[in-house]
């Protein structure tokens, strides 16, 4: 039988087939072997063969079937594990907030370019507005950073409901990640866009301005209109993987158009003459934020928040 993975527990999936049949798998031996690069061969979204084991009433999960795409991270810069976030997407969500807690654009940019260099077209929701009475003019500077990049960016309120319709309107029919650090409202968000769905939603630490960790295993939920949300813990963290230094620059949507004008082919746009990088970047038409960004990626720094 075959289905679509739409939890996991990191021991147990759940599957959903064609005909709306619920089951509960594990994987099989041999099936973890073949994934020993992540620490998880089997991810929500992922389309799947299952059988049962032998002559007992158990399910595993046997095949993979072939990805259309995926998102994948290490837990930090730092760390040689690689998590596969979610496959077969049309699109990936990044829930941030401008404060309370205030996601640094390094975490943005390191989503973006994960985004662009696994072929997943990505969007921003900016959340929690109705705590930005007075601070207009920032959430403006602020979304048209990237939406002047060809992201969509979608400023809402979970509480007062701004913007949800046209999240709505983003989301539905479609199979969508939707991610972020802890705190951001992520879950109330979910809870907003699919009504009686009864997330668990947990309080920020004051003394450290963190979310508490409500969701605990990546999990699809389905939109009322059509469509899926396919639910991830928070990141504290986001570690790019496999990417070559001369690779990084062309997932800065800003950047790529002028690659070709740089005098040297092999430029890292640092400090090399006839930067083409450097120069729109000396002249204004490069956010110095994003170029930072894009040099702490590039020195594989880490970031959190």
């Amino acid at each position: 039988m075959q289905g679509t993975v739409v939890k996991s527990t990191g021991s147990w999936y759940r599957i959903l087939s064609a005909d709306g049949t619920v089951a509960d798998a594990r994987i099989r031996g041999k099936l973890r072997l073949q994934g020993l690069d992540t620490t998880n061969p089997v991810a929500v979204g992922d389309h799947v063969v299952i059988q049962a084991e032998g002559n007992t009433d158990l399910l595993v999960i046997s095949e993979v079937l072939p990805r259309r795409n995926y998102l994948i991270r290490r837990s930090n810069n730092l760390s040689r594990q690689r998590q596969i976030l979610a496959a077969n997407l049309d699109q990936a969500a990044l829930v941030v907030t401008l404060m309370a807690p205030a996601t640094s654009t390094g975490f943005i940019d390191r989503f973006l370019v994960t985004c662009e260099a696994y072929h997943v077209p990505a969007l921003l929701i900016i959340n929690k507005t109705d705590m930005l009475a007075g601070a207009e003019e920032a959430l403006m500077e602020f979304s048209n950073m990237y939406a002047s990049l060809g992201y969509p960016v979608i400023p809402v309120s979970a509480k007062t409901g701004r913007g949800l319709d046209a999240l709505d309107s983003l989301m539905a029919g479609k199979t969508s990640l939707i991610s972020g650090h802890s705190g951001v409202g992520k879950t109330t968000l979910i809870n907003r866009l699919i009504p009686g769905l009864g997330l668990k939603t947990g309080a920020i630490s004051t003394a450290h301005e963190k979310g508490k960790h409500t969701t605990t295993f990546a999990e699809m939920h389905f939109l009322p209109e059509g469509g899926a949300l396919i639910d991830t813990p928070g990141i504290r963290d986001l570690g790019v993987v496999d990417l070559e230094p001369r690779e990084i620059s062309h997932y800065f949507a800003e950047m790529r158009p002028l690659i070709s004008k740089c005098r040297f082919n092999n430029c890292l746009h640092m400090q090399e003459p006839g930067c083409a990088v450097l120069l729109a970047l000396e002249q204004g038409t490069i956010a110095p934020e994003r170029y930072y960004n894009y040099l702490s990626i590039l020195n594989n720094e880490n970031v959190f928040r």
